[in-house]
């Protein structure tokens, strides 16, 4: 989650909290202090100082000079796909990069070896800011209901007719 994202929440949460995450926000994440960001965001120190000290709830306009300003100091995530399956289907990625409409996306691999872990590296890949997910139907669905991001689900076709041929051929 994005630093911008993360005062967006806290902000609709409640002033307090609005307050504690501006406060970290600046000090640790922007490693800035408070007169620095106010000059930087155009607030006046004052108005800073009371919204940190909890005596004022910003406004909808100094809300968004200071979400402006965090989002400033954000670096450019590079945008991926989550691929979540077992170990053995993950290594039979060869790109980890694509060109997918005129964007260069990357492949990321989330191993899973139970539903559970698939849910768990779900919400992980989320938090680390993939722009959707690939996983197995088994799991799919349920990861659907808990992420906010797409969700397309991995029709492995070829391998399970590969896999009944080989079941058919150990039968006999």
């Amino acid at each position: 989650m994005h630093i911008s994202d993360r005062l967006i929440k806290a902000a609709f949460e409640s002033d307090e909290n609005f307050q504690i995450v501006l406060h970290r926000v600046i000090k640790e994440d922007l490693n800035m202090n408070a007169v620095d960001f106010s000059k930087e965001a155009g607030i006046p120190h004052s108005t800073l100082y009371k919204i940190l000290s909890g005596n004022r709830a910003p406004n909808i306009k100094t809300l968004r000079q200071i979400v402006n300003t965090v989002k400033k100091h954000e670096k450019p995530t590079e945008e991926f796909i989550a691929v979540i399956a077992a170990r053995m289907v993950l290594d039979t990625i060869t790109e980890t990069k694509r060109k997918i409409g005129g964007r260069l996306i990357t492949v990321k691999e989330y191993s899973a070896n139970s539903m559970e872990e698939a849910i768990i590296v779900s919400i992980r890949a989320e938090r680390e800011g993939a722009k959707a997910l690939v996983c197995a139907p088994i799991v799919s669905h349920t990861v659907e209901k808990i992420v906010s991001i797409p969700v397309t689900t991995i029709m492995p076709k070829e391998s399970i007719t590969e896999a009944i041929e080989i079941a058919m051929r150990k039968v006999g």
